[in-house]
């Protein structure tokens, strides 16, 4: 008999002799399986959904599984000085999980205990690396629902979710998620322990720092367990469709849908790209039936009320309207989340900018403007109920092509300033990250960076916490060649690729 062994797997090797003293403190205050040197490891979870790589690696992929463990590790990176980059699952779009060489990573996924529901009271306690789709799931035995509804709600996290502020199709009438969280359990970068909010809903004692941890990417603190608001899952909902002649008569039909006063739950326009692009994926004939598509959504009590105004402000606004039974929901609701397909024979660029909801036309205007005088393909979805629109330009790859053209850069950079112009951001739901930090400036002007960046300091004095994304003082590194598919920034260049998961993430 012959004895075979299999080779021990590759690991990284420390490359001074601080970070040797990193690791040895790291594994003197951490279990053994929660502490991974393995290359495999390090790769894997060098960047998020956004594809944005940076230079060099991590040093170590620490996956505690208490709230002790993170305050460990923190307090043993605060006195090293190391940068730690704070992850849940890795859906992001823009880079906020990319991780710079010599780091950290910090994921909440062995943190993923549902602590409590407590119906009576409409609230839920859960851990940071809960999934989001499991919460809505364990709410609903009990006649509940968590409303944010991001389109990775399946493989994405709370503290993720919390950390961009993610949003989702149900953001028309529910919010965001900041809407849905009351209080939060924060480790600060000294490792000390933080209880913001509380579990009623109306408080007004100090200042709100449960509101500003949301969003805030990382770089305040690592949230390890959150307070949930649930709110009562709808006794009934109802579903139209209609096909319009152009984008511009489906804006008008949000237009009277928002006169009517009629709320919609959901409310998603795609126009035609994104019609085309969901008919060559699935063989349906979506474009041979108008050049846009709104899907709309009631729920509750009064949902068959709503849906006959809903119905009728479509009608009126020249939209081919179709009431639907739950499975032709179901069915259109999965074409608007997963429908489009795969996009790896394009150069792209995906966007994440919302405007007012009366500027929803101009916009889509500007959108594909843009697209015809750089030659480019646009495809467009949008959560129209908040003036969310996630556009997508595109060309066609072509033998020998050395890279994604320059009219992607310069697209992409007029897209969003046109949406600033409007009155609108360059983040709806994806939050700043690395990849949109070039525009910061120019949605919110430089005292307020200023002061975000004292702020951050106040939580953060040594700098550790995610320092090189989005409040960083100097442009970080630009992506290794090869190693990205999405749309990045890195001083004022712009480096636009193939973005395979567009429609995936937090859209």
């Amino acid at each position: 008999m012959t004895l075979t062994t299999s080779p021990l797997p590759a690991t990284a090797t420390p490359r001074s002799r601080a970070q040797q003293w990193l690791l040895t403190r790291l594994r003197q205050v951490l279990d053994r399986a929660e502490i991974s040197l393995l290359t495999a490891d390090l790769e894997s979870y060098a960047t998020d959904r956004s594809g944005h790589r940076l230079p060099g690696s991590a040093l170590a992929v620490l996956r505690p599984s208490t709230t002790a463990a993170v305050q460990a590790i923190l307090r043993v990176a605060e006195a090293a000085g190391v940068t730690v980059v704070p992850r849940g699952a890795g859906t992001g779009l823009s880079g906020g999980a990319s991780v710079p060489d010599g780091a950290l990573v910090l994921s909440t996924e062995r943190l993923n205990s549902i602590v409590r529901i407590d119906p009576d009271n409409e609230i839920a306690v859960v851990q940071a690396g809960v999934i989001t789709a499991d919460v809505d799931a364990a709410a609903a035995e009990f006649g509940l629902m968590y409303a944010p509804d991001p389109a990775s709600h399946q493989i994405s996290t709370i503290g993720g979710n919390i950390a961009t502020n993610a949003g989702g199709l149900r953001c028309a009438k529910y919010g965001v998620t900041r809407e849905s969280i009351l209080g939060l359990t924060v480790v600060l970068a000294d490792g000390s322990l933080l209880r913001t909010g509380r579990q009623t809903i109306k408080g007004v004692v100090g200042y709100d720092l449960t509101a500003l941890f949301v969003g805030a990417e990382g770089t305040l603190g690592v949230v390890v367990e959150a307070t949930l608001r649930l709110r009562p899952r709808p006794i009934r909902t109802r579903t139209a469709v209609a096909f319009f002649p152009s984008v511009a008569a489906a804006a008008a039909g949000v237009t009277g849908i928002v006169a009517s006063r009629a709320q919609p739950s959901v409310l998603e326009l795609l126009d035609a790209g994104a019609l085309s692009s969901i008919d060559r994926a699935q063989g349906t004939d979506l474009l041979g039936r108008g050049a846009a598509l709104l899907i709309a959504q009631t729920d509750g009590y009064g949902a068959d009320a709503e849906i006959d105004a809903v119905a009728g402000a479509l009608a009126t606004a020249g939209g081919a309207v179709e009431q639907l039974d739950d499975a032709g929901a179901e069915w259109y609701l999965y074409l608007r989340r997963s429908g489009r397909g795969d996009w790896s024979g394009h150069w792209a660029v995906g966007e994440d900018v919302a405007v007012p909801r009366s500027a929803l036309a101009p916009m889509l205007e500007a959108i594909n403007e843009i697209g015809r005088r750089h030659g480019l393909d646009v495809a467009v979805v949008a959560h129209a109920g908040d003036g969310n629109l996630h556009p997508l330009l595109s060309v066609a790859k072509r033998p020998g092509d050395g890279g994604p053209p320059p009219a992607l850069h310069d697209a992409a950079d007029e897209l969003v300033r046109a949406a600033i112009r409007l009155g609108g951001t360059i983040s709806g739901e994806h939050g700043v990250g690395i990849t949109k930090r070039t525009w910061l400036d120019a949605e919110i002007g430089g005292a307020s960076v200023a002061l975000q960046r004292r702020l951050k300091a106040s939580f953060d004095p040594r700098g550790i916490l995610n320092p090189h994304t989005w409040l960083a003082q100097q442009p970080v590194a630009a992506p290794q060649e090869g190693q990205s598919n999405g749309s990045q920034r890195d001083g004022n260049r712009l480096t636009p690729v193939v973005l395979a998961a567009y429609g995936e993430g937090r859209s």
